[in-house]
């Protein structure tokens, strides 16, 4: 009987091995409710925002998950050209 092949590693993927909680964490730490809001106009991040909401409506809406992932790696590429 045969293991199956681990994952092939990611190296130059920042997004692996992040959960979805800590993407947003991140964002939120980063823009804020209101900055986050603003830059991805959704309910879940306007009105009464909570993380748990939060994820709750990413994992169910594919198109709304590709968007803060995209700010995320956008906001890395940001830190990383200002040195920080």
């Amino acid at each position: 009987m045969t293991t199956p092949d681990p994952a092939p590693a990611q190296p130059n993927n920042p997004l692996h091995g992040m959960t979805l909680e800590a993407v947003v964490t991140a964002l939120v730490d980063h823009y804020g409710w209101d900055g986050l809001g603003e830059r991805i106009p959704v309910r879940c991040f306007n009105i009464d925002p909570s993380v748990p909401s939060s994820l709750r409506f990413l994992r169910k809406t594919p198109w709304a998950r590709e968007k803060v992932e995209g700010l995320y790696l956008f906001m890395l590429r940001e830190q990383r050209r200002r040195g920080g």
